[in-house]
């Protein structure tokens, strides 16, 4: 085992690798659940989209755990799932069939622009400044996702500012964000989980992170917040998603038939593709600079590899293979992309360096089969000061950045605010992009930018010009 991860060359231990696999997976064990809520309104049975959002967790994990020896979880991506609820299903008509084969086919595309180095090209190609806005900007999104998911805001809007379709309630920008009185006993318990997490890592206590989850989540129990009664096992509940997986397996395949055999629907269909590649390509991009970067988990040498090395002998490429790969293996099974989990840096900041991080995350995800009653108590309260306390851990990547220069400034400050307000880092990126040209442009300095960011940013705005008129 030490051989195999280098646990000494990467300065970790058996036993922080074991506290990280945990963590990140007690950070983004919610996807088992949310993921199928979400399919599940497409008419996807739900046993199977939770069995099969666990089987692309596991391999997709596995993957990059023991190819590319790095400590990076993957799971079906959030906001990618709502785009195959929402838009490809609801709003374009596409059976879930067909959705299916267009997350099947995104993956053949990451892999392929993988192999022929496009997706390596694209992280050279983003300027340094850039690259630290990234690292920074994942930090406040992680941040507010935890501030979320603790009940600490609350968003108020006036009547008839918001509409509502099937069962989505979408506000325009009148809604106001606001603290919330603490009256309830779910900020308050995440609170408790805060002020503990951050009086340990002040200590330096080792598994901080994870102490803070457990003990929010003990406390939890009197409080009302962590629901035991939900706990049970039964044979018929064990094997439902099992019979039910058939109804999903495969299906990716009946759904390209039907995209390629609708002529009228094919211009939709490769938007759709598209959006799917180009999100997906970006948000692991992003998180792999944001956060492996700041770390030295994808360090100077490695980056600079990836330009002259030949096959996949970084751990960057074999990162990006393992990412590719695993989005077409979860749509065989039933579910949208599977892309690199921006939780992830909760295990990397409670010490995760190697593939064996992974590993760890992957197998207690595989025995969340049979122990998802128990996985499932865990309050979204309890995880919420694990994100804070890691995203205010990244957002020191912002002291790279040369402030004092406003042409530095502006896209450095849109990219990385744009990720949390939008939710969604790659629209963060692409006005980083966008920005950055307009300021080379201004300053007459456009030879200066890598073809590759002209390409990308002009197929941003492409994105957003269609999604505007879809």
């Amino acid at each position: 085992m030490e051989n195999f991860f280098k646990l000494k060359e990467n300065k970790t231990t058996i036993s922080r690798e074991l506290t990280a696999g945990l963590t990140t997976f007690f950070a983004m064990v919610y996807i088992i659940f949310v993921n199928p809520g979400m399919l599940s309104q497409t008419g996807m049975p739900y046993g199977a989209v939770f069995l099969a959002t666990i089987i692309a967790i596991v391999i997709g994990t596995l993957i990059m755990g023991l190819f590319a020896n790095v400590p990076y979880a993957l799971a079906p991506g959030m906001g990618l799932n709502a785009f195959f609820t929402y838009t490809v299903v609801f709003n374009l008509g596409f059976s879930w069939q067909e959705a299916l084969g267009m997350v099947f086919i995104c993956g053949l595309i990451n892999v392929l622009i993988t192999v022929t180095k496009i997706r390596k090209q694209i992280i050279r190609a983003i300027p340094e400044s850039l690259q630290h806005a990234i690292g920074g900007g994942i930090g406040i999104f992680i941040a507010y996702i935890g501030l979320k998911n603790a009940g600490f805001l609350t968003f108020t809007a006036d009547p008839g500012t918001w509409t509502e379709s099937f069962g989505t309630i979408f506000a325009d920008s009148s809604i106001i964000p606001g603290l919330t009185d603490f009256s309830s006993v779910v900020p308050v318990l995440a609170l408790f989980g805060v002020i503990l997490t951050v009086i340990l890592l002040l200590l330096k206590v080792k598994g901080a992170i994870l102490i803070g989850i457990v003990a929010a989540t003990l406390v939890g129990i009197p409080l009302g917040v962590t629901n035991v009664a939900n706990i049970s096992f039964s044979a018929e509940a064990l094997k439902l998603p099992f019979t039910q997986l058939g109804e999903t397996f495969g299906q990716a395949f009946v759904g390209i038939g039907g995209i390629f055999s609708n002529v009228a629907k094919l211009p939709a269909a490769l938007l759709a593709i598209f959006a799917f590649s180009l999100t997906d390509t970006f948000d692991t991009i992003g998180t792999f600079i944001g956060t492996g970067r700041r770390t030295g988990i994808f360090s100077d040498e490695d980056m600079a590899a990836i330009e002259n090395g030949k096959g996949f002998k970084t751990k960057m490429e074999k990162a990006l293979i393992a990412d590719s790969v695993a989005t077409s293996i979860g749509a065989i099974f039933g579910t949208s992309n599977t892309t690199t989990y921006i939780e992830s840096a909760a295990g990397i900041e409670a010490g995760g360096r190697t593939g064996l991080t992974s590993v760890f995350t992957a197998i207690f995800f595989a025995l969340c089969v049979v122990l998802a009653p128990v996985v499932g108590v865990v309050p979204a309260a309890a995880t919420a000061p694990a994100l804070i306390v890691v995203g205010v851990m990244m957002v020191g990547s912002f002291k790279e950045i040369d402030w004092n220069d406003f042409g530095i400034a502006l896209p450095a400050f849109f990219s990385a605010v744009l990720m949390a307000l939008a939710y969604n880092i790659s629209y963060g990126i692409a006005f980083g992009f966008i920005l950055y040209i307009l300021v080379k442009v201004v300053r007459k300095q456009a030879k200066e930018v890598h073809p590759i960011l002209w390409v990308s940013s002009g197929l941003f705005l492409l994105y957003f010009v269609l999604n505007a008129v879809f």
